[in-house]
């Protein structure tokens, strides 16, 4: 089936009884066993749910993997897929990575013995030169990474990780698989938080992660099962209707973002701008090249720190918070909100300044979002 098809129809054909084509919310945390050694495929909630396995395997269908599971949010699959490394392990990370995604590195991993390295996986000459020089066993990546919008070759790192034996995840967070699927680019796993686009109402937090072969699959499943963080009934559903949408969604989201980062580039108040989907953008062809959309983040630098805040004290529309990719309109501030983890000689050695801010447009009409920011910036 084809995507929309895949989406329009998540949950549907699954209770043979009543014929219902909504998937049901299962709260049950136990199942009965018919006898002594067998099971009707489900024995305890933590270990598989049927509003669960709906999910599961339409995000499996969507991103053209062999096996999902699904957490109790984006970090909880992050911290699933590093347990499948060993301690002693070296992995090549994003460098301006999501400020959570580095406090759940270097705070918590390279205490169980795993060591990180951060580098620019935009430049795929910078990555191979690290890679020939160093043993790794992982190549972490952000497509495109948050919040300065850089965007990696997935193909060319694809081959890097196959050439060096390294196991090889992509956070596809902003882009989604509709968008774009990293497992056809190379990558093992793909990573996202769904409380974001997937979710897309800022009604739900969960994460997802989706093998590309089974074996790895059944280990990730493994660990989904071992460690517990495991996205509810409930949750499940409410995912799994979101998704339904994902795609109408994804196209007004960027309707959206074209014409305010249009509004944005001609404007005498904003510096360094950076959104994906503009011709002018430095990572514009290449994500054109190996995505079918350019995502709805767009960041820029004010002239100060003071008139940083004058902006998000002066919003309207536009809504301070710290999360994205829902139908309201956000703006974040990433050096306080979601990258205040980073060590500032790292957020500032990134282009992390002070004077940057984050926007996630959402469904609201693109004339009130442009008025709003034409008001505050002058």
């Amino acid at each position: 089936m084809k995507q929309d098809t895949l989406l329009a129809q998540a949950g549907a054909r699954r209770d043979p009884v009543t014929g219902a084509i909504a998937m049901s919310i299962c709260p049950s945390a136990a199942f009965q066993h018919p006898a002594l050694g067998q099971s009707t495929g489900f024995d305890y909630s933590r270990t598989g749910n049927p509003t669960r396995q709906a999910l599961e395997q339409t995000m499996a269908a969507l991103e053209g993997g062999a096996r999902a599971a699904a957490f109790a949010s984006g970090l909880a699959a992050v911290d699933a897929v590093m347990r499948l490394f060993s301690p002693g392990d070296a992995i090549l990370v994003t460098e301006d990575m999501y400020g959570g995604t580095y406090r759940l590195f270097e705070q918590f991993y390279k205490n169980y013995g795993l060591r990180f390295v951060c580098a620019d996986t935009s430049d795929t000459t910078r990555v191979s030169d690290i890679l020939d020089r160093r043993k790794f066993k992982g190549l972490f990546v952000e497509l495109p990474t948050n919040p300065l919008l850089k965007v990696a070759d997935l193909k060319a790192l694809g081959d890097l990780a196959k050439k060096h034996g390294l196991l090889f995840i992509v956070d596809n967070t902003f882009l989604t698989p509709v968008f774009c699927r990293p497992l056809d680019l190379g990558a093992d796993i793909a990573v996202y938080s769904a409380t974001k686009y997937l979710g897309g109402h800022n009604d739900l937090v969960a994460g997802l992660a989706v093998a590309r072969d089974a074996a790895l699959g059944e280990r990730l499943a493994h660990i989904q099962n071992a460690v517990g963080a495991i996205l509810g009934p409930f949750e499940s559903w409410l995912l799994l209707r979101s998704l339904k949408t994902l795609s109408l969604r994804l196209k007004k989201h960027e309707e959206n973002a074209l014409a305010t980062a249009g509004f944005l580039k001609e404007h005498k108040a904003v510096h360094n701008l950076r959104y994906p989907g503009l011709p002018t953008d430095p990572g514009h062809a290449l994500l054109a090249a190996q995505s079918r959309g350019h995502g709805a983040i767009i960041s820029f630098e004010t002239s100060s720190r003071a008139e940083a805040e004058r902006i998000l004290a002066s919003v309207r529309v536009f809504l301070f918070a710290e999360s994205l990719g829902a139908s309201e309109s956000l703006i974040t501030y990433p050096i306080v909100q979601t990258h205040a983890d980073i060590p500032p000689d790292m957020r500032e050695r990134s282009g992390l300044t002070d004077r940057l801010l984050r926007l996630s447009i959402g469904l609201e009409d693109k004339s009130d979002l442009i008025d709003d920011l034409s008001r505050v910036l002058g």
